[in-house]
């Protein structure tokens, strides 16, 4: 997955080497911490050694843990081969999860920085494209069949209230899981001062956990692989909606089709939305590994470890493919093309049926009942269904209506009606609501 799918910034959090660098640092500092101390032998002058000489190889660890079957024992064993004597202090009063489970927050914070910063930049392009799209007539839909006209700076600006919102919500998440814990066997601080995870917590800008168990609650991860589904379904939500806008009987958008790139191999005409549909598959692969992360909430007592194998695959693979599907839909956005012919020729495809509920409320305004008004509009409204359904040219709703002995409207009433600017004289408070969102 990681080199299929990954952008290099995101693979290298989840490598080995980028692991076990935050497991040495984290293990430095913490002797640096207990030689401040008064009740561990550490010297400061030990602490600067291990400071200096404090290595590791990814090589010699792998065959060091094929012997050991323990992968922080097998680091551990590795840095003592570089370090030498003061190599004693080296995790002085720890235990496994100290430093795994802290290494780990720290890799999410890491990952999810990425990952904000690739929402900021597909809010920033939709809330721009928006602006461009403010006055491009489309039609509405609802169960996917024609409802009322509407602006195509309307879906933008919909999709960059989604990125603002995603945007809150992993901010929030990061502090949730911006926190460390080096407390001990079960998190009594037995053989260790809280004062030397204070101080890697905070080198590290992360805060303690208040309270671990030797392991950080895997509900801050539960809630981490939440986010990241929610805002792939968001991602989701609008490749669908551009993969349903390109679609040939549609043809309002289209995803980029780049010099030389082939639709089909039997149908040389294609131009398919791969990308989009890439988008929408890989999603569904996040917001799967979300109930990973539930099920690890529940472990047994203090600790086990029955999460930690799940998470070594789920953490990477989510923000691996989260990255990677955004920059596709960055890529998308950015580029996508419209079609505004064609958004006036599907405005106009239901003969005017669109604008029935202006018909109905203007009908109710000469003072006609409610239902006797609904059974003229939709009296002629279904003759114009029947025509389209059948091919048939027949008259448009407009011409219907005039023709309605039922319909006390004018025909100057009528041209305000079947007017589409009619439908979009409150707008601007939209677009003036989008102006003040900040990315």
């Amino acid at each position: 997955m990681i080199d299929r799918y990954s952008r290099p910034q995101m693979a290298r959090i989840w490598e080995l080497q980028n692991k076990f660098d935050i497991w040495k640092e984290i293990e430095i500092l913490a002797c640096e911490a207990q030689a401040e101390l008064d009740d561990v032998g550490i010297t400061p002058d030990e602490a600067a050694v291990i400071r200096e000489k404090a290595d590791f190889s990814v090589e010699r660890i792998d065959e060091l843990e094929a012997e050991l079957n323990h992968d922080v024992i097998a680091f551990l064993t590795d840095m003592a081969e570089h370090i030498g004597e003061p190599s004693k202090w080296v995790h002085y009063g720890m235990t496994s999860s100290d430093l795994g489970d802290t290494a780990l927050c720290y890799q999410m914070m890491q990952a999810i920085d990425i990952i904000i910063e690739d929402v900021r930049r597909i809010g920033e392009i939709c809330k721009r494209r928006a602006f461009e799209t403010r006055d491009m007539l489309c039609v509405g839909r609802t169960h996917g069949i024609h409802a009322e006209p509407m602006v195509m700076g309307m879906k933008f600006a919909r999709w960059a209230w989604a990125m603002h919102r995603a945007l809150e919500r992993l901010q929030f998440v990061r502090k949730q899981c911006a926190v460390g814990a080096i407390s001990g066997a079960v998190g009594t601080y037995s053989n260790i001062d809280p004062a030397v995870e204070a101080h890697v917590c905070e080198e590290l800008g992360m805060k303690s956990d208040p309270l671990s168990t030797q392991v950080i609650a895997r509900d801050r991860h539960a809630f981490y692989l939440a986010t990241l589904a929610t805002v792939a379904a968001s991602a989701a939500e609008i490749a669908t909606e551009i993969r349903a806008l390109q679609k040939t009987d549609t043809l309002e958008a289209e995803e980029p089709f780049t010099k030389g790139q082939k639709g089909s191999s039997a149908m040389p005409h294609k131009r398919n939305p791969i990308t989009a549909e890439r988008v929408c598959g890989l999603a569904r692969v996040v917001q799967a590994n979300a109930q990973v992360g539930f099920d690890n909430v529940a472990l047994w007592h203090e600790r086990d470890i029955s999460h930690s194998s799940a998470e070594r695959v789920v953490l990477a693979d989510s923000t691996i493919l989260l990255d990677y599907l955004l920059g596709k839909l960055e890529w998308i956005l950015d580029g996508l093309i419209l079609y505004p012919q064609s958004m006036k020729a599907n405005l106009d495809r239901t003969r005017g049926l669109i604008y029935s509920s202006r018909v109905l409320l203007a009908l109710v305004d000469t003072g006609m009942l409610r239902e006797d008004a609904y059974d003229i509009v939709q009296r002629n409204a279904m003759k114009v269904w029947d025509d389209i359904q059948q091919a048939r040219e027949g008259k448009t709703y407009r011409e219907l209506l005039e023709a309605d002995p039922a319909n006390p409207l004018s025909s100057e009433q009528l041209d305000r009606i079947f007017d589409p600017a009619e439908f979009l004289s409150r707008i601007d408070i939209l677009f003036e609501r989008l102006e003040a969102l900040e990315f």
